[in-house]
C-alpha cells in the first residue's frame, strides 16, 4: 500500500505541472499521458522530462563464517543494507535523494540531497553525501568487488551533511569539493548536527587523460585521483575493525582529538575490455591529546585491488551488464567475475610509545583478499570472498580468516 500511495501521488503531481493545466484549462485537449517505465530502476516521468521520480533499492544479506579456533566473532546470517532510494528530478535543474537504511537492525538516513544543476561543469549539492576524499570509498555500494572496502578506505571520511561543488570541466576532468561538519576516519555522520564550530574543507579531482569522448561508462581507460581534506577536530577518536568485525585498534578512553586533522589520498585506476583495477594511498594525520600530552598521530594505508572478467564482459567501476542473461532453458548463466586486493593499514608507533593505545591492539593490518562474483543479471549480484588478515605489532599477533558470501540486489 505504501508504494502505491507514493506511485499515485507523484503521478498525481506529475501530471498536474503548470504547462499541462495551463493546456487543459485551455481546452486544448487532454494532457499528455505520465510515462512510466524501467530504467536503471522504476521511472515516472513527465512528458518534457522536467520531472522525474527514479524508485530504487539496494538490499544485501550476508553469510559470514570466520575460520579461526577461538574466534571472537561469531559466525551469522545478517541483512547488511536494506536501502529503498528515491531520485529524480523536479523543475528541470533541480535533482534530488533521499536513501534511508534499515540493515544491521537499526534505521538511519544516509543520503539526503538536492542538487541545482547550473551547467555540467557546476552542480550545487546541499545536504547528506559522501565526502569527496577517498577514491575507492566514493564507488557505489552495489558496485564494490567484495563485501566491504579495503583498509584504506578506514583512514578517509564516510557521509557527511554539508555544501559542495562539482561538475566535469571537460571529458577528461571532473572535481568536487565543499564544506562539511566533519566526520571521524572510516565513519558516517550519524547525529548530522555538528558538535563544535569547526568545519572539513574536503574536495578531489579526477583526471582521465585518454578517456573516450563517447564513452557511456564513468570511468575507462586510464586515470588518477587526488583527493583530501583539512579541519580541525575535537573530542571522540576512530577504531578499526576487520572484515570479520573484529576491533584490533582503538584509542585509550582518555585520549581525545584536539587539533587539526589532514587528510590525503592520490590514486591510480584502469578499466580495459575485461580488466579492471586500482591503487590507492592514504595518509592521515591528526592532533590528539591526552591528559598533559599532546601527540600529533599519522597513520598510513595502501591497497591494490585487480579484477577480471571471465565472460568477456566491459570491466567498470558501475557494475557490470552481462551479455545474457541467466537463462538455463537456453544454456546462458550471466557474467562470472575474479577479482584480488591486498591492503594494509600502518598506526603511527608515536600512539603506542606514547600510550594512546587500548590493549590489546595491533599497530599494522595487512589483509589478502580473492573473490569469485556471479552477475545472473545486472540487478542480482552473488559474492564469494576469502580475506586473510594478518594483525602485528603490539603485545599480541594474531590472524583472522573470514568467508563471506553475500546475495545482493541493486537497482
Amino acid at each position: 500500500m505504501f508504494w502505491r500511495e507514493v506511485v499515485m501521488a507523484v503521478a498525481s503531481s506529475i501530471a498536474m505541472t503548470p504547462a499541462i493545466a495551463a493546456a487543459q484549462a485551455a481546452g486544448q485537449g487532454a494532457a499528455p499521458p505520465v510515462t512510466a517505465g524501467w530504467q536503471d530502476g522504476f521511472v515516472l516521468q513527465s512528458p518534457n522530462g522536467e520531472n522525474r521520480l527514479v524508485l530504487g533499492l539496494t538490499t544485501q544479506m550476508d553469510a559470514r563464517f570466520p575460520l579461526d579456533e577461538g574466534h571472537l566473532v561469531p559466525s551469522t546470517f545478517t541483512l547488511r543494507k536494506a536501502r529503498p532510494t528515491f531520485s529524480g528530478r523536479v523543475a528541470k535543474y533541480f535533482d534530488f535523494k533521499v536513501m534511508p537504511d534499515f540493515g544491521g537492525g537499526t534505521a538511519t538516513v544516509l543520503d539526503a540531497y538536492f542538487d541545482l544543476r547550473v551547467s555540467p561543469k557546476l552542480r550545487i549539492r546541499t545536504g547528506k553525501d559522501k565526502t569527496p576524499v577517498g577514491y575507492e570509498l566514493l564507488q557505489g555500494d552495489p558496485y564494490l568487488l567484495f563485501p566491504e572496502r579495503s583498509l584504506a578506505s578506514l583512514l578517509v571520511p564516510n557521509r557527511d551533511v554539508g555544501v559542495q561543488v562539482q561538475g566535469d570541466l571537460s571529458p577528461h576532468v571532473s572535481y568536487s569539493g565543499g564544506i562539511f561538519n566533519g566526520v571521524l576516519d572510516g565513519t558516517n555522520s550519524t547525529t548530522d548536527i555538528d558538535t563544535n564550530d569547526s568545519k572539513d574543507l574536503a574536495g578531489r579531482v579526477v583526471w582521465q587523460p585518454f578517456r573516450s569522448t563517447t564513452s557511456t561508462t564513468a570511468l575507462n581507460g586510464l586515470g588518477f585521483h587526488l583527493g583530501g581534506s583539512t579541519g580541525k577536530q575535537s573530542g571522540a577518536l576512530p577504531a578499526y575493525k576487520t572484515l570479520g568485525g573484529q576491533t584490533y585498534f582503538s584509542y585509550a578512553a582518555d585520549a581525545t582529538a584536539a587539533g587539526r586533522r589532514n587528510r590525503i589520498t592520490p590514486a591510480v585506476f584502469y578499466y580495459y575490455k575485461a580488466f579492471g583495477g586500482f591503487a590507492e594511498y592514504v595518509r592521515s594525520t591528526c592532533a590528539i591529546s591526552q591528559a598533559d600530552t599532546r601527540s600529533d598521530i599519522t597513520n598510513q594505508a595502501w591497497d591494490v585491488t585487480g579484477s577480471y572478467v571471465v565472460t568477456g564482459e566491459s570491466a567498470s567501476d558501475r557494475g557490470l551488464h552481462p551479455k545474457h542473461n541467466f537463462d538455463p532453458a537456453n544454456r546462458e548463466w550471466g557474467a562470472f567475475q575474479i577479482a584480488a586486493r591486498y591492503s594494509q593499514l600502518r598506526v603511527d608507533p608515536v600512539a603506542f610509545a606514547n600510550k594512546l593505545a587500548t590493549s590489546p591492539a595491533n599497530q599494522k593490518a595487512s589483509s589478502v583478499t580473492i573473490a569469485l562474483n556471479w552477475y545472473p543479471n545486472s540487478v542480482l549480484k552473488y559474492y564469494a570472498t576469502f580475506e586473510r588478515t594478518s594483525l602485528t605489532g603490539g603485545a599480541l599477533s594474531r590472524h583472522e580468516n573470514v568467508i563471506v558470501v553475500r546475495a545482493q540486489m541493486a537497482f
